[in-house]
């Protein structure tokens, strides 16, 4: 697989490009122990972080002893939304690494698309990834399965072993490495190291460390 020169590279959002996996956490544990789950923020990063809706929200339901009532998320949205338009940024050395890049780029999220370009209008980067936004919202399954990055693989016209997947969780890594992609896992945020590493992945710690992976 990594024989083939890469012709594109396709970034995960929260976490990624954007630094918002800390201020979701921070959120998350507030509300969902108002909704009677308790969860330790060691136990967010593991199950939280880059998980599918389905996944997250069995957690929760199982946690409280009972499902979640239909638009249970609705009275907070605008604390998530108060929280990201207050304290989101860019992840460090994002700005630089797709400067210096010399082949295209896309975003695949399991974000909605309304999500997703929220927080890149938040941080200055909607303009650099417009037309070349993907979400789980768009494909059968969201990460961890394939499908999404073969979905932007095929929308971008690169085959699947041309591509490189930027993920910070292990749902996203699993994604890319069934897809027949490499995946560059970063650590930079909240998932440590083991939980990324693998077969058909490098794992690194600074963003602006990916331009010279890449072109290795």
């Amino acid at each position: 697989m990594t024989s083939h020169p890469v012709e594109l590279v396709i970034f995960d959002c929260d976490g990624v490009l954007v630094d918002s996996e800390r201020l979701y956490c921070r959120v998350d544990r507030e509300v969902f122990a108002e909704l009677g789950a308790e969860f330790t923020e060691a136990e967010l990063v593991e199950h939280f972080v880059g998980s599918p809706r389905e996944i997250w929200t069995a957690l929760v339901e199982q946690r409280r002893g009972r499902p979640l009532e239909p638009g249970w998320q609705e009275p907070y949205r605008i604390r998530y939304e108060t929280v990201l338009d207050a304290e989101l940024t860019a992840v460090e050395g994002i700005t630089e690494v797709l400067d210096a890049l010399a082949v295209p780029y896309c975003l695949a999220s399991n974000g909605s698309h309304g999500e997703i370009g929220r927080n890149l209008t938040r941080t200055g980067l909607l303009e650099r990834f417009e037309g070349r936004v993907f979400s789980a919202r768009d494909v059968a399954r969201g990460k961890p399965a394939p499908d999404l990055f073969l979905h932007a693989a095929a929308a971008m016209g690169v085959p699947p072993e041309r591509c490189a997947v930027v993920e910070d969780s292990p749902y996203g890594v699993r994604a890319a490495r069934a897809a027949g992609m490499r995946a560059y896992g970063y650590t930079g945020g909240l998932t440590p190291a083991h939980r990324l590493e693998g077969p058909g992945t490098v794992v690194f710690t600074e963003m602006r460390e990916l331009t010279g992976l890449l072109g290795g």
